[in-house]
């Protein structure tokens, strides 16, 4: 997908409205983004026309939040949102405001967040519309809340996630009283919904500055109410060591390791599961290779040629060599090596024989099938049967031996 196509199409939006004597400029993350050379995979438009005059311009315009002013518009086979400048009232939930004002685009930048995202860009020309001081910010790598810190963390507590997530995603450095107001309202990200929660970690996460968030999730005590278990100093550095391909439950896993919590790793897995509310997927990937990674650590050396294929072959094995190359593992080359040995014969290959064959040899289904077939499995990955007939004879014995 070319990367102008949203930004091609949010700017037709806003030119549309342009020539219906409207003022629209691109708003918020985008113009961060483009500003620090990145392509925005979307481009948001605020302008000074209500919802009612943008579906003028818009007939098929679809209300998504018309009390706030947003408006989801189509135009070349992309959906632009397009926003009315405004003001807010009081946020009484710590996530939305009682009421807003439609307003101008001061009023509106003054809203948000940080300064590096309360710019507006007008799309054809590139000229910045700075009333927050963001551009001198922006080229400063300094992360500053608008207006008062405190005001805007009440606003919305996951604003506290988030300015971690901006400040280590651009290397910036927190503007110090943004950085005491993170650290006051730490506490208070508990209130906020554990699926916001968890979507902004894994965001930080699947960035390649995850280590810098982490120690900043740390050091400013959010860590407790983002994973609802204690604080602790000092941290192992398996998650700035990890390998950058490794994706989100691999790096949750260094994370937990990192920590010197003394639960066992499942009972910590469950309360992670349910403070981030991680998907199946995510905690089955996590249970894996954090199970794999202890039986690398207490067990490979007495495995047989089997056991090990069926280690290496299984689910988490990468992602538990991955843990081990970053805590420094003094075994993971050897490992690594045997591993691409016994690979040379297959390490998964697939089975001569499966239950149809077993009941075509007069065995009834039950508890047997499963050692028969694992045993004869056994067999042909350390190479003891080497064809489909020899399979079946000694699946024969195996069941004569039962």
């Amino acid at each position: 997908m070319n990367a102008s196509e949203p930004r091609q199409a949010a700017a037709e939006v806003a030119g549309r409205l342009e020539q219906s004597g409207f003022t629209a400029y691109f708003a918020g993350g985008c113009v961060r983004d483009e500003l620090m050379g990145e392509h925005p995979a979307d481009y948001d438009v605020a302008t000074n026309a209500t919802p009612d005059q943008i579906r003028g311009v818009f007939p098929r315009a679809r209300g998504v939040g018309e009390h706030f002013g947003v408006m989801l518009v189509r135009q070349g086979g992309r959906t632009v949102e397009v926003a009315t400048f405004r003001g807010e009232g009081a946020y009484r939930d710590g996530r939305r405001p009682e009421h807003v004002a439609f307003s101008d685009e001061r009023t509106d930048a003054q809203r948000r967040d940080f300064t590096v995202n309360g710019l507006f860009m007008h799309p054809s020309s590139g000229r910045v519309i700075d009333h927050v001081q963001g551009l001198a910010d922006l080229q400063a790598r300094v992360l500053r809340a608008i207006g008062d810190p405190d005001a805007r963390l009440e606003e919305d507590r996951l604003r506290l996630l988030r300015a971690v997530r901006f400040a280590a995603r651009f290397g910036m450095k927190m503007e110090p009283s943004t950085e005491r107001a993170i650290a006051r309202h730490a506490p208070e990200l508990r209130g906020v919904s554990r699926e916001r929660v968890g979507q902004e970690v894994r965001r930080m996460l699947a960035h390649a500055t995850r280590a810098a968030a982490v120690s900043m999730i740390e050091r400013l005590g959010l860590a407790p109410a983002t994973l609802l278990e204690p604080a602790c100093l000092p941290l192992g550095a398996r998650l700035t060591a990890l390998d950058p391909d490794a994706g989100v439950p691999c790096a949750l896993a260094a994370w937990m390791l990192d920590r010197p919590v003394s639960l066992p790793w499942p009972e910590r897995l469950e309360r992670w599961t349910q403070a981030l509310v991680l998907s199946n997927q995510e905690r089955q990937a996590m249970s894996a290779t954090l199970s794999v990674r202890e039986s690398l650590v207490t067990r490979w050396p007495d495995l047989g040629v089997a056991a090990r294929k069926r280690l290496a072959a299984g689910p988490g094995f990468a992602d538990a060599m991955r843990l081990l190359q970053a805590e420094g593992w003094d075994a993971s080359a050897s490992v690594g090596a045997e591993v691409e040995e016994l690979a040379r014969t297959g390490l998964a290959p697939e089975p001569w024989i499966d239950g149809h064959d077993l009941q075509r040899l007069g065995l009834r289904p039950g508890p047997a099938f499963g050692r028969i077939l694992n045993a004869v499995y056994d067999a042909q990955l350390e190479g003891r049967v080497t064809g489909r007939d020899a399979a079946l004879e000694l699946a024969r014995r195996e069941a004569e031996g039962s």
